[in-house]
């Protein structure tokens, strides 16, 4: 077998009419699982570094052959992930040793940290490497993006260098300073411990990314190695010497700029790398700042790794300082809400849905979007649960970028927009990355941009009205902005849409979305109550009472107890749990809580865990795509807060702790989970589940931060559909 894997022969992918070969690293669909089996594996060191693979295992657990399991290795050899060692009796198949990141692909979802300075962002993976980094902006064109390729497609890393017998460098100790975004990542090695404190700079300077490593005890010798590749991994750059401790990287067109690498060490140049490998001994910094610059000429000033470092701790910390919450569970909710505020993009106040593209909600699937622009429901979301912390000048900025970004697109605003208030987020396909662990297409830009989701107007009218009783100063102005949104709701709320979950398949009268119309024509109705606005009372109050019976008389299946996913339909959607949290009916409403036990019983896990809704494997589901999804992680905090909203307290806070549980080692949370492979799935980190965190927190905090603790909107009685 193992001749066979050291073979040049192509194994063939067979199919009618031609052949296609493989590619060396690539797996046979039939093989993925079995390859991303043994890749994980060694990801989380169970199969650990320069020991034998234990093939006759895995091949007897899942019944392969010797032919069949030479397949499955071939790519991870490829890969670098696997070796044959020769030994006495012949070649043995291993697990490599080396530095970290000698494989050329993305680490897990989880083993990465954020770094963002509210305007781009970088993902940095547990051995040290960047492999995602946008900048000036979130929606920039990635310079390494090896997060969704390989390591062609580029990276920086800083790490511990080859030790000396082939052993490779041991697992990293990573953490966030204190209350920061500045992260450090620590190597004990038989020679001393290192330690490499990485931040971007905010502010309104060029961008930088700052990397300081320090000597912490004994000596250590690393090598950072740089490879640019503009264009999400395309282009492999001209590299301009300035002296041997400053290079210019040139990023393509004139308006891309170009990239500043300012180091304390010298570095080489090699075949498109920037590289270098230097010694550091106890008390001892070497620092490397990469600055992004508009234009050619004109180069930054050369950085002071300490002066920017404490910049950006007392940035963060100022504005941690900032936070009103004093309850239980307050560093949980801290980490939450700074990952928000790496979210947002403080030019303009709009908030990212996550900071990447086309993180896979199935390994090897199709469902890869682009989550790097501002969703009006989103952003209404995450502006609403920081104006709940104490954020209210983050929240007012947002609804000040609202109004721009709407008045581009006049008569029907669009769902989403990019974060300077663009409306074209034409979707594109980049076919030459091969996508994350498999997962094609890559996309950047988002076609949902253009599609009706009636659940917005709601959405986003809740979020207005919870702002305008928080700020009375501003209630007048805010109470106008929700009277234009339910001036333009009239026309379209009885029109079939594509629903929160933005579906690619038919359009249909979703129930989460009526219920949403009904939501932002009862805020606008009260705030003219108030005395906040002006509009046509009457009409609206008969418009509210309208859309409350028909949901009750459509969208409820009265012999199982529960709402449905859509009118005349007996599927279950998650969304309905955000619905039943609306105020639309009283908790104590048979209804409301047959919808809960619904929901809990059908698309949850035993451990609270929830799919928005079932789909259809490899045929085509509701949403119009192929393939399946993990549970998604707001959907699970919505059954906590639903499940404490009817009284079951318990159970609540089992949920809750189990949706706490899902987060990595420095707090961070994707958009789904993958319970069978235990693995974080989806955009990174992800602003809706860090709402979902800080709203279950909110569920155990002081009377004054509760979630009902704002004047609601009247909710008709238990026993009216009208």
């Amino acid at each position: 077998m193992l001749r066979e894997l050291d073979a040049d022969g192509e194994i063939a992918v067979p199919r009618r009419g031609a052949t296609r070969r493989l590619r060396p690293n690539e797996a046979h669909p039939k093989d993925r699982k079995f390859v991303r089996e043994i890749r994980d594996g060694i990801r989380s060191g169970r199969y650990r570094a320069g020991t034998p693979l234990p093939v006759g295992l895995l091949a007897h657990r899942h019944g392969l052959g010797a032919r069949r399991m030479a397949r499955v290795c071939r790519p991870l050899l490829a890969d670098g992930l696997l070796v044959n060692r020769s030994e006495p009796g012949g070649l043995r198949l291993c697990v490599a040793t080396g530095a970290p990141g000698v494989d050329g692909s993305a680490g897990r979802i989880e083993d990465y940290s954020l770094l963002g300075d509210q305007r781009g962002s970088a993902l940095v993976r547990l051995d040290g490497s960047i492999d995602w980094l946008c900048l000036p902006r979130f929606d920039s064109a990635a310079v390494f993006t090896r997060l969704l390729g390989t390591s062609e497609h580029g990276f920086w890393q800083i790490a511990p260098a080859i030790l000396p017998n082939g052993v490779s460098a041991p697992v990293a100790v990573r953490r966030y300073v204190g209350d920061t975004m500045v992260l450090e990542t620590e190597w004990t090695t038989e020679s001393g411990t290192v330690k490499v404190t990485d931040f971007m700079v905010p502010g309104d300077e060029a961008p930088q990314v700052v990397r300081i490593v320090t000597g912490v005890q004994g000596q250590v010798t690393m090598r950072s190695l740089l490879r640019a590749r503009p264009g999400y991994g395309r282009t492999v750059p001209r590299l301009e010497r300035v002296d041997d401790k400053r290079l210019a990287v040139v990023l393509g067109g004139d308006g891309d700029g170009r990239l500043w690498l300012d180091t304390t060490r010298p570095v080489q140049v090699n075949a498109g790398d920037i590289h270098t490998d230097f010694t550091v001994v106890e008390g001892e910094q070497v620092s490397f700042a990469l600055s992004w610059r508009e234009g050619s000429d004109s180069p930054p000033p050369h950085p002071s790794p300490d002066a920017l470092l404490k910049h950006t701790l007392d940035h963060w910390e100022a504005w941690v300082a900032r936070c009103t919450y004093t309850g239980p569970d307050r560093v949980t909710a801290v980490r939450s809400l700074l990952t928000l505020a790496a979210l947002i993009y403080s030019p303009t106040g709009a908030i990212v849905a996550a900071p990447t593209t086309s993180l896979p909600e199935e390994l090897g699937g199709v469902r890869n979007w682009d989550y790097r622009y501002a969703w009006l429901r989103d952003d209404a979301f995450m502006a609403s649960i920081l104006a709940r912390f104490g954020y209210l000048a983050e929240a007012l900025a947002w609804k000040d970028w609202l109004v721009r970004a709407c008045a581009g697109t006049p008569g029907r605003r669009q769902i989403m927009y990019g974060i300077g208030g663009e409306s074209d987020l034409r979707e594109k396909v980049l076919p030459w990355l091969p996508g994350y662990e498999g997962s094609a297409p890559v996309r950047i830009g988002n076609d949902a941009a253009g599609q009706l989701q009636i659940d917005v107007y709601g959405e986003v009218a809740d979020a207005l009205y919870e702002i305008a009783l928080a700020c009375p100063d501003e209630a007048p102005g805010i109470a106008a902005i929700i009277v234009e949104l339910v001036t333009e709701l009239e026309t379209l709320w009885d029109q079939p849409d594509m629903g929160i979950w933005e579906i690619r398949g038919p359009r249909r009268r979703f129930t989460h979305s009526a219920i949403m119309a009904w939501v932002a024509v009862a805020r606008a109705v009260r705030l003219i109550e108030l005395g906040y606005a002006t509009g046509p009372l009457e009409r609206w109050k008969a418009l509210r009472e309208t859309i409350h019976r028909e949901v009750c008389e459509n969208g409820y299946d009265a012999e199982r107890n529960t709402f449905t996913q859509y009118y005349g339909g007996s599927t279950l959607d998650a969304s309905l749990l955000h619905a039943m949290l609306s105020g639309f009916l009283p908790a104590e409403d048979k209804r409301v809580i047959g919808t809960v036990e619904a929901v809990q019983n059908e698309l949850s896990t035993t451990g609270g865990l929830v799919l928005r809704y079932r789909t259809e494997g490899e045929g085509a589901g509701i949403d119009g795509l192929a393939g399946d999804e993990g549970y998604f992680v707001i959907c699970t905090g919505w059954l906590a807060e639903s499940l404490d909203r009817i009284g079951r307290h318990e159970e609540a806070a089992a949920v809750r702790e189990r949706l706490l549980s899902l987060r990595n080692e420095v707090g961070l949370l994707a958009e789904e989970y993958d319970l069978r492979a235990r693995r974080q799935l989806g955009n990174f980190p992800q602003g809706f589940s860090h709402l979902a965190i800080l709203r279950v927190v909110l569920m155990t905090g002081p009377v004054s931060t509760r979630l009902n603790r704002i004047d609601p909107a009247p909710v008709l009685s238990a026993g009216s559909v009208s």
